[in-house]
C-alpha cells in the first residue's frame, strides 16, 4: 500500500536508473550475530560499504561476548560510526591493564581479563552523526541527536543533543511535557502505514496530531 520498503530490505534506497544505493543499509537484513539487536527500519551508511556491516560497526562485540548492543527502530547511524562495546575493555584496576590472556589464551578465569560488562542500549528514533564513538555501556534515550565526533558515555535522557569528546547536553530537543508525551506515545511502535499516514506530525512536531492519530489507532484496535 505505502510503497515503503520492508525492514529486511538490503538497500531500502533506490538511485537514478533504479539502482540500489549500496553504502546504505536496513541493519536487519545485514546483521545476522548473536549478540546484536536491531530494531526495523534502522539504517547505517558508510562511503566505503564494507562487507561484514556487524564488524565494522562494533569491531569488539564477538559471538561469545556476554553484552549486548540493543538498538531500536528507525535509528540513523552515520559514516564513521563504532560502538565500543564492553568486550574492549581492559582490567585496569590493578598494576597492569595488559591482557595477558589473550595471548597465552587459557582464558578461563584469567586473572588479567576484566569482569563481564554492561549491554550498550540505544533507543528509537537516534541520529548518530558522522564518526561519532559509543562507549561501553552506554544508554541512549530515544530521539536522541549525537553530534559528529562525539564520544558517548553514560545514560543520555530522550530527546537530548549531544556533542564534543566527552559528549555534553547542547540542549534538549523539546520542552519536558513533550518530551513526556512523545515518550509515552512511542510512535515508533505503529504501524508503517500509519506511521507515514502521519509523517507530518511526526516531522513537523505537531504533537497534538500525534496524539489524535494514537487515539485513533488504539480506537481500531
Amino acid at each position: 500500500m505505502t510503497g515503503f520498503p520492508d525492514p529486511d530490505t538490503r538497500n531500502p534506497i533506490t538511485l537514478t536508473g533504479g539502482v540500489a544505493h549500496q553504502g546504505t543499509v536496513f541493519l536487519r537484513a545485514v546483521i545476522d550475530h548473536p549478540r546484536w539487536q536491531v530494531g526495523d527500519y534502522s539504517y547505517a551508511s558508510a562511503h566505503t560499504p564494507p562487507q561484514d556491516w556487524a564488524q565494522h560497526l562494533a569491531p569488539y562485540l564477538y559471538a561469545f561476548s556476554p553484552e549486548k548492543l540493543v538498538l531500536g527502530r528507525f535509528c540513523q547511524i552515520a559514516d564513521g560510526v563504532q560502538f565500543i562495546t564492553a568486550s574492549a575493555n581492559h582490567r585496569y584496576d590493578g598494576f597492569s591493564s595488559f591482557p595477558f590472556a589473550v595471548f597465552h589464551r587459557r582464558i578461563a578465569d584469567a586473572p588479567s581479563l576484566p569482569a563481564p560488562g554492561p549491554d550498550t542500549v540505544i533507543g528509537n528514533d537516534v541520529w548518530i552523526g558522522a564518526g561519532a564513538r559509543i562507549l561501553p555501556g552506554a544508554h541512549i534515550g530515544d530521539g536522541v541527536i549525537i553530534g559528529a565526533g562525539a564520544v558517548v558515555s553514560g545514560i543520555v535522557a530522550p530527546y537530548q543533543i549531544i556533542a564534543g569528546n566527552p559528549a555534553r547536553v547542547v540542549r534538549t530537543r523539546f520542552a519536558p511535557d513533550v518530551v513526556a508525551r512523545l515518550v509515552a506515545l512511542r510512535w515508533w511502535d505503529w504501524p508503517i502505514d500509519h506511521v507515514l499516514r502521519h509523517e507530518a506530525a511526526i516531522c513537523g512536531a505537531d504533537i497534538f496530531r500525534l496524539e489524535r492519530a494514537a487515539a485513533d489507532l488504539s480506537g481500531k484496535a
